[in-house]
């Protein structure tokens, strides 16, 4: 098979979604996908015949299949969930992965929900969520499934905040996101060389800082795992997220929150946009704001202009910005 962007990007999306589901796992996700390829060929199907306002919603084409919409062709009258809620991709996976977490609980079931489904065959396991009139199309799909998993993950040390070693799967992001609400924020200093706003001398930014109200949420740029969450020296409250972004290892950096300000913990699965913390000014600050850093490569690697990255990238929400005083010291020989 080949895949374009598009279903690509719901590949990455229902394997993000089974990492951040608690028993779900590579088994659990391989299943998905197969179930996703067999049902959809991985596109987000509308079905106007049933639904007309189906189209209103982002979709890759339309469908006939009775009264089934998605990537895992669900049912709003079987009970999957409205029209709206089955279009969205993030709320199928979770529909589907079920359990007691998952939106449909108890009913319909999804995998999770199926007793002993770790024990069956994959495509079986599939079957027994989807339901099919043709049971025996599912197990087709599992070496399609396999080489995509393989070919949307990296592996990634999980000892970014010091901790043990071990290798954590990183699914290639969804989309790059600005880390701040729009309107909220502020350009602040720039990456580079600059004059030092406490010791007035000269000396190298190793980030960009982005000027908010105490409190403003930060959000994650891109789906990826948490390898740090905590107080860190100069850094004060510090997180760090491994991603992969256009099949390249990236690390963000995100420092001087409040410790109480820190909303995620190592070792979690996150997406693009999601809260992780709030603006704070500890450690070596001047002012509240967000010290951000991108470092190609993952963690501990060189850091590049975060800003021109985010740019590069087109991330959704960077206009607004405008120029004022800087506000932390970090240096580039930090971390």
């Amino acid at each position: 098979m080949t895949l374009n962007r598009q279903q690509l990007t719901h590949a990455a999306t229902i394997i993000t979604v089974g990492g951040q589901t608690d028993g779900a796992g590579r088994p659990g996700v391989v299943i998905a996908l197969m179930a996703a390829l067999t049902e959809s060929y991985l596109r987000m199907l509308a079905n106007t015949g049933a639904y007309p306002e189906s189209a209103n919603y982002p979709n890759d084409g339309d469908a006939s299949d009775h009264d089934s919409l998605g990537l895992f062709q669900m049912r709003p009258q079987a009970g999957w969930g409205t029209v709206a809620e089955l279009m969205d991709p993030n709320y199928q996976a979770r529909a589907f992965y079920g359990g007691s977490a998952g939106p449909n609980y108890p009913s319909p079931r999804g995998l999770l929900d199926i007793p002993g489904w770790q024990q069956l065959d994959p495509g079986e396991a599939a079957q027994a969520v989807e339901v099919s009139a043709f049971p025996d199309r599912y197990q087709n799909y599992q070496p399609v499934a396999e080489a995509i998993l393989t070919a949307l993950t990296r592996p990634a040390p999980s000892n970014g905040g010091g901790g043990g070693g071990g290798e954590v799967v990183v699914p290639e992001t969804t989309r790059v996101v600005f880390p701040l609400p729009e309107g909220t924020w502020v350009r602040t200093s720039a990456f580079g060389w600059r004059t030092d706003p406490i010791t007035f001398e000269q000396a190298f930014h190793s980030g960009s800082d982005f000027a908010a109200a105490d409190g403003t949420p930060i959000f994650a740029v891109a789906d990826g795992i948490v390898t740090h969450a905590g107080y860190t020296g100069s850094w004060g409250g510090l997180i760090i997220i491994e991603h992969t972004v256009g099949g390249e290892r990236v690390a963000s950096y995100y420092a001087h929150m409040w410790e109480y300000g820190i909303h995620v913990t190592e070792g979690m699965t996150v997406t693009a946009g999601q809260h992780i913390g709030d603006v704070g000014s500890s450690g070596k600050s001047t002012g509240r704001h967000l010290h951000l850093e991108i470092r190609p490569g993952g963690t501990g690697q060189p850091a590049i202009d975060s800003d021109q990255w985010l740019t590069d990238q087109g991330a959704e929400g960077i206009t607004g910005g405008t120029s004022s005083r800087a506000s932390c010291t970090l240096g580039g020989g930090e971390r």
